[in-house]
């Protein structure tokens, strides 16, 4: 792994982001899945599994019987007719979700294989290939796969749904002029945030339920990157679990904006002296805020705000490659 070939591949996300809609406007990328699909199995590892389980959850709340499960799980849901089953490997190397991939074919699944290496073991484990169409990651970290993964299953969301198949080129779009003005103006918020979040050596990240994924990908981008020990909790969940951690340690947070309970969070955070960083509107008592066009809209978010913990990993991993040097 490259940390100035990570940002570099973080600076391509607008122009590949674009490129993807215009494939999602040229072709329906899920033809293949029958209209009508009640059934959905989702099944990654890692990234993949954190944009898995926020559709899941989408899916559920529309109606449909979906699940978001680690492709290593031994007690998994079974395959067969009717069900639609998509392993997710940004690499098509990911061996967990290829055997759990051709399990479900063998049962009779419809079983595609959402990868962004066509020629690999996860396409062939499959009946039907959609392409990830993300392009070389050279820094060796998934950044654009995570956010090419999101914008397709949000596609395969509305074909399940049948829903008008031109939301998510539009939101694309959207994504990709908000992460262009993030990165065109990282140098007047990206110094303090990454100073404010890696000043102890360790980072939290909150965001509501609908984008916990962007909370589990920025916290893996701090400990794959720059080795910073950092975890995700659900925000609400977070009142439960994490909050005592405000009392023992020097607390920083970087909160994406957008749950009901925001200022219940907030309020245990500002009583104990932790120091928030906060993504999108509403977080009073935020040391730095970060805004950016669209940041209202929660597919938008979903798709966008991510870039802001990534550009903080880069910064710190940056930084400790040259204090090697």
């Amino acid at each position: 792994m490259d940390a100035e070939l990570f940002v570099r591949d973080l600076e391509e996300k607008p122009d590949r982001l674009r490129a993807l809609a215009d494939a999602l406007d040229d072709a329906p990328v899920w033809g293949a899945i029958p209209p009508g699909t009640r059934r959905v199995v989702l099944l990654g590892m890692g990234s993949s599994r954190f944009a898995a389980a926020v559709i899941a959850a989408r899916l559920r709340a529309a109606g449909l019987h979906a699940v978001a499960e680690y492709a290593s799980a031994e007690a998994a849901t079974p395959g067969g007719a009717g069900t639609v089953a998509v392993g997710i490997s940004a690499s098509g190397k990911t061996e967990e979700t290829t055997v759990a991939l051709r399990r479900h074919r063998d049962a009779g699944s419809a079983a595609v294989a959402l990868t962004n290496a066509p020629a690999s073991a996860i396409a062939v484990a499959g009946t039907v290939l959609v392409d990830l169409m993300a392009g070389p990651e050279h820094g060796g970290v998934a950044c654009r796969t995570f956010q090419h993964t999101l914008a397709l299953l949000l596609a395969l969301e509305d074909r399940l749904l049948g829903r008008d198949i031109s939301h998510v080129p539009a939101t694309c779009r959207r994504a990709a002029d908000a992460t262009e003005d993030l990165l065109a103006r990282r140098d007047m918020w990206l110094p303090e945030v990454a100073d404010l979040l890696a000043g102890s050596g360790q980072a939290f990240v909150l965001a509501p339920h609908e984008r916990l994924s962007s909370a589990e990908q920025g916290a893996l981008m701090l400990r794959e990157g720059p080795r910073v020990p950092a975890d995700a909790c659900e925000t609400a969940d977070w009142l439960h679990v994490d909050v005592y951690l405000t009392r023992s340690i020097d607390y920083r947070a970087l909160v994406f904006a957008g749950s009901a309970f925001d200022a219940d969070a907030m309020g245990w955070m500002r009583d104990r002296g932790a120091t928030v960083c906060g993504v999108g509107a509403g977080l009073a008592d935020a040391k730095a805020t970060i805004r950016y066009p669209g940041d209202d809209d929660a597919d938008v978010a979903l798709l966008t705000e991510v870039i802001v913990p990534e550009l903080v990993a880069a910064d710190v991993w940056g930084r400790g490659e040259r204090a090697l040097r």
